[in-house]
């Protein structure tokens, strides 16, 4: 089973792909982490990565479709994988589709968590954790049981991001939308994107993204 997961920043998709690496023995497959490890181990195509953003320039997609190539064949043929932040362009979609037919792989579900802009933004906003353990909180959903005192460790201090911010979410928001906007007629027109309630709790989005990879 290969997915796209996709969903704007706070949309839960690392909490959903954490699920279902758990409970299905899945991959998750995070450009920006592949990039990363290709260049912390030294390889040629992570030599040629490094040097490129060092230098600022815009990645090519088609070096990108070379290093998720070398990452993919590291897999087992039967791993199934969670592509997250990718494709997000219809070249690198492309690219995809060359990538998967060449390992004898299939793209089964394009599943997209959807969200109430200003639902979203309530929730990130009101994000905060604890500094000593890294417990998560919420203004108005989670708050610890004693006011000021983490529920876990017993830390007194908590913090936010501070990208944490409406304006910034918004953002976000406008920029999903733009970059995924190309790609979902792609996928559409094959018949493969899902569409599930972002904001429904956790258990409910893993339900219904669990229904979908079963076919009910």
């Amino acid at each position: 089973m290969n997915i796209i997961l996709l969903g704007p920043p706070g949309a839960g998709k690392g909490t959903q792909a954490s699920r279902l690496v758990a409970e299905r023995g899945m991959v998750q497959l995070s450009t920006g982490d592949i990039l990363r490890a290709a260049v912390r181990e030294g390889t040629e195509v992570g030599k040629m990565a490094d040097e490129i953003m060092k230098a600022g320039k815009l990645f090519p997609d088609e070096l990108m479709a070379q290093i998720l190539g070398e990452y993919m064949d590291k897999l087992a043929p039967d791993a199934g994988i969670i592509f997250d932040g990718y494709p997000r362009t219809e070249r690198q979609a492309e690219l995809l589709d060359e990538l998967m037919a060449s390992r004898g792989r299939t793209l089964d579900h394009v599943i997209e968590l959807e969200v109430d802009e200003d639902a979203l933004v309530e929730r990130i906003t009101g994000r905060f954790t604890c500094a000593k353990c890294g417990e998560g909180y919420h203004d108005t959903f989670k708050q610890p049981k004693v006011g000021g005192v983490c529920d876990v460790c017993g830390g007194t201090e908590f913090k936010r991001r501070p990208d944490d911010n409406a304006e910034t979410v918004r953002t976000r928001m406008a920029e999903y939308r733009a970059k995924t906007a190309p790609i979902l007629p792609v996928y559409e027109a094959r018949g493969l994107v899902k569409r599930v309630d972002g904001m429904a709790d956790i258990a409910h989005v893993n339900d219904a993204i669990e229904a979908i990879l079963d076919g009910r």
